[in-house]
């Protein structure tokens, strides 16, 4: 049953720091449903939502999985979540199609970096949340401690909707604080009612009072009832329960262990009682596309069909499949839908609801699903697809800017075309990556999210579409340039058999400020360079100075002025003359006190106070030069200018400085001349190579 059939529809996110158990609690609450009829492991590599070959080699989700299930007559899909930093790209996207975020933190390890950041992404979109606090069958676990760091560290309204029966290995059940009764896990999916333990009569007592407390505050009659009454009914505890999840004035904390099956049931109750099907939230909004006008659409399956485009998988033998979630409307299968974001039309073949790597093919998907279609041809992830009738255009989902890059060149020669395909098959998948080519150090460059990102990027070329590739760091674009005026001359004179070659110019060299750029002209009196053979004079300066003077790099911001020289009628030609030019710019570059510069980057890094000294020193070893800091939040923000050579490592660098807490941009400012003793190492470098 789907819901364009009348079955309500929840779609909720894990999110939450790696390792905090987001993809074991998806398989035990695949296992609790019977989607599943065994657990898998993550060690094993057996789990559902983890099935890329990446992720099984790393333990680690890289990627957004889906995981379908029914609880009790409601529909359920999971989206499983990447936790570390370096594939935060796919819980961004996910953050923007589910109906509630529900964030797992450790109870060994509380509050980690990367659910701070989802934590602030959810706040920012008004997603309702959740927590689901952990593994408390572990040893160090502990409730009221990790309780204590979610209220520390994330703040708002949080109130437990369960605490535990035991700590560590006597971990047992829960104490359900609405019903006010105990349960122990029972076998998939169940759980038996058992006697509230004696020592933890106050605790469910003060617990039940806070969270009326808590409820009350929701609402504005239930606020008034309970301070003339002192209580409420349970009737009234769920109602406001459920207003204040959705209004996100209320955050939920339950409890449990999910390799033991403790708290699933109570998890997947809370769900289907209490948190909202798309069609309970606000209207999702966007604009008339090529115009500024807003528009909406009601979360409705008999409203105009939109739909946002959530990921991109691409595979060298099944195509592009892409998944996307139905805000509005009805998603057919063999039908024809509008891209708004290119405005193009896209026939569109089966529909498939997704479970890990499994599809199944479907007729149709309704407003409130998600689901997959494959070999569309021009839609990527963030695109909106819609009637071309009544077109929307949805806001593209936004991601951080890539912190790393690498220079990649296929080992094997002739692999140049295959390199170039499987670079633009691996981006359309991936939003944080982006690949260019820069002209500058001729190298192929790509940038993501860290150095674990790259890497399985250079992984999934090798594995997927069989291009080994060489990496290295890429190279800094250093310039030369000159700090003197001088005059040179350059003579190039050749006599062969017949026709000989012969060109003789003069040349002034004057410096120019910096990023002003490079400029020529003649002064050309009584015809002595004849105007014919100018252009060659023109070539030869240009050739010289791309080909650079101190350590092969190119020459900028400078003057450079023909002003005399002499010709031969018969022999002087074009080429000659630009033989004659380069003589004298290379005569020119020994004479003007020639430098070499490096560029300088502006950059921002934000980080919580605690971590300023630290990231203020780094910078300074960087050679960087502190601009300004200016409180944002709980956190700083550090302008600073440093030089690229120093920063090709910096987002490894900061990670460990602020244990992944710090973020930082990086944007060009402009170009510097390099320290004499740093100059020194590159152009002996250069020499060196040039021996070689």
């Amino acid at each position: 049953m789907t819901a364009a059939e009348g079955k309500a529809v929840k779609n909720v996110g894990l999110f939450g720091h790696g390792g905090s158990g987001k993809t074991t609690l998806a398989e035990a609450l695949l296992f609790a449903t019977g989607a599943i009829n065994r657990m898998g492991d993550v060690e094993q590599g057996t789990t559902i939502t983890d099935f890329d070959d990446d992720e099984i080699k790393r333990k680690i989700s890289i990627n957004a999985a889906l995981a379908t299930m029914s609880w009790k007559g409601t529909g359920l899909t999971v989206v499983d979540t990447p936790g570390y930093a370096d594939f935060v790209g796919d819980a961004i996207s996910a953050v923007r199609v589910v109906d509630t975020c529900c964030f797992v933190v450790s109870g060994v390890d509380g509050v980690e970096v990367q659910t701070e950041i989802m934590w602030e992404r959810a706040a920012a979109v008004g997603s309702p949340a959740v927590i689901f606090i952990s593994k408390l069958d572990r040893e160090r676990a502990s409730f009221e401690r990790t309780m204590e760091d979610i209220r520390d560290t994330l703040g708002g309204n949080v109130v437990p909707l369960s605490i535990p029966i035991g700590e560590e290995h006597g971990f047992s059940g829960v104490v359900d604080l609405i019903s006010g009764k105990a349960f122990e896990a029972d076998g998939p999916g169940k759980s038996r009612e058992v006697p509230v333990p004696d020592e933890l009569a106050e605790a469910l007592e003060d617990g039940r009072g806070r969270l009326t407390e808590a409820v009350a505050e929701t609402d504005d009659s239930l606020l008034e009832k309970y301070l003339e009454e002192g209580e409420l009914t349970g009737d009234e505890i769920s109602g406001g329960l459920k207003k204040g999840v959705r209004e996100r004035t209320l955050v939920p904390v339950l409890c449990g262990a999910a390799t033991k099956g403790i708290g699933i049931p109570e998890l997947l109750d809370f769900i289907d009682g209490v948190l909202p099907t798309g069609d309970e939230l606000p209207d999702v909004t966007g604009t008339v596309p090529g115009k500024d006008d807003e528009a909406s659409r009601p979360r409705a399956k008999d409203a105009p069909m939109c739909s946002l485009v959530f990921k991109t998988l691409a595979d060298p033998y099944v195509g592009k499949l892409t998944y996307f979630r139905v805000f509005s409307g009805v998603f057919k299968s063999d039908s024809t839908v509008f891209n708004s974001t290119h405005g193009k039309s896209e026939r569109v073949g089966q529909l498939y609801r997704v479970t890990g790597k499994e599809q199944t093919s479907v007729p149709q998907l309704a407003a409130g699903e998600l689901g997959a279609v494959a070999k569309l041809g021009e839609t990527f992830t963030g695109d909106t697809l819609c009637d071309k009738d009544q077109p929307i255009l949805l806001p593209a989902i936004e991601y951080p800017v890539p912190v790393m890059s690498l220079a990649v060149a296929p080992k094997t020669k002739g692999d140049e075309d295959k390199l170039s395909t499987a670079l633009g098959r691996v981006s359309e998948e991936d939003p944080m990556l982006t690949v260019r080519r820069d002209t500058e150090i001729n190298q192929t460059l790509i940038s993501g999210a860290g150095e674990t990102h790259l890497d399985v990027v250079v992984e999934k070329m090798r594995r997927k579409f069989g291009v080994d590739v060489a990496t290295e760091m890429p190279k800094v674009p250093y310039k030369e340039t000159i700090r003197k005026n001088v005059e040179s001359e350059g003579k190039h004179k050749k006599q062969t058999g017949g026709h000989g070659q012969f060109g003789h110019a003069f040349l002034r060299l004057e410096p120019r400020e910096r990023g002003e750029g490079f400029e020529f002209t003649e002064k050309i009196v009584g015809g002595s360079i004849p105007r014919q053979y100018i252009p060659g004079v023109e070539k030869g300066v240009v050739a010289a100075m791309q080909e650079g003077y101190l350590a092969g790099y190119p020459m900028v911001d400078m003057y450079v002025t023909v002003y005399d020289g002499s010709f031969h009628s018969v022999d002087s030609s074009e080429l000659a003359f630009k033989m004659a030019a380069s003589k004298a710019m290379k005569d020119g570059f020994s004479k003007a006190d020639p430098v070499l510069l490096e560029p300088i980057m502006d950059v921002k890094v934000t980080v919580p106070d605690a971590f300023m000294g630290d990231v203020i020193g780094d910078l300074n070893s960087k050679r960087g030069r502190i601009l300004g800091m200016e409180p944002r939040g709980k956190m700083q923000v550090v302008s600073a200018q440093v030089p690229l050579a120093e920063m090709s490592r910096y987002s490894i660098d900061l990670r460990s400085i602020t244990g992944g807490r710090g973020v930082f941009s990086l944007e060009f400012s402009h170009y510097e001349e390099v320290p004499d003793h740093i100059a020194q190492k590159i152009i002996d470098a250069h020499k060196k190579e040039q021996e070689d």
